[in-house]
């Protein structure tokens, strides 16, 4: 995938979320700044409640930042509306959910095809659908519905519709949290594998070091804030 531009793929500048509660407000982002260039496979780092997915949350616009700044590939997406959001979204990201999020009315293949349809490119995409189907095993469950697939491989057609639009930045959450230790590493290879063959920018939430060993640069979280970020 080309750069559209010569910047980062994530720039991030004095980020900060918080809560206001009935008598007072949780901070829990306190200044958040780093990049991420093209094509880095970042692992996100940190305790329950350290902040990291809160903060992948807001780097996909799923949620509103409170102060600071947030680039993808070159664009300004805090104050964006939503429908601005969801036209950005479907054009520079892919998301990976530890709960796989597929549409259980789906098939596998309908489920992968999902961003294309939204995007309102679906007619010539069927062929794409089934080589990442095929690249993740799972050629022959293409007619499947998600009851029908364990969670390994559910994970694996979500894994396909994340990369179905070829975006330019994929972000995951605790993506093998959900699966024993053999799916996990298998979802997790097939993940990298495709992540260089496509070329993307790859933000993964972990709290597992064994994943996070992989990645080219580690950002460990604590209490809202960074306190290490090593390659």
């Amino acid at each position: 995938m080309a750069n559209s531009n010569n910047g980062p793929a994530v720039r991030v500048r004095g980020l900060h979320k918080s809560i206001a509660t009935a008598t007072h407000t949780v901070d829990i982002l306190r200044g958040i700044d780093f990049d991420v260039p093209h094509g880095q496979f970042v692992a996100i780092m940190g305790a329950s409640g350290s902040g990291k997915s809160t903060l992948l949350g807001l780097l996909a616009g799923l949620d509103t930042v409170s102060k600071g700044s947030i680039q993808l590939d070159g664009e300004e997406i805090t104050g964006l509306s939503e429908d601005a959001l969801a036209l950005l979204r479907a054009r520079k990201l892919g998301f990976v959910f530890q709960s796989y999020q597929l549409i259980p009315t789906l098939t596998a293949e309908e489920n992968v095809l999902l961003p294309s349809e939204l995007a309102g490119t679906g007619a010539a995409s069927s062929t794409r659908a089934r080589d990442l189907l095929n690249e993740v095993g799972l050629a022959d469950r293409r007619d499947h519905y998600p009851v029908q697939l364990s969670g390994g491989e559910q994970q694996r057609v979500a894994l396909a519709r994340a990369f179905m639009l070829a975006p330019p930045i994929l972000m995951a959450d605790e993506p093998t949290g959900n699966l024993d230790t053999a799916n996990g590493a298998h979802v997790l290879d097939l993940l990298l594998n495709m992540n260089r063959k496509e070329g993307t920018t790859l933000i993964l939430v972990t709290h597992d070091p064994q994943l996070a060993s992989r990645a080219d640069r580690r950002i460990q979280m604590r209490d809202g804030v960074i306190i290490s970020d090593e390659n």
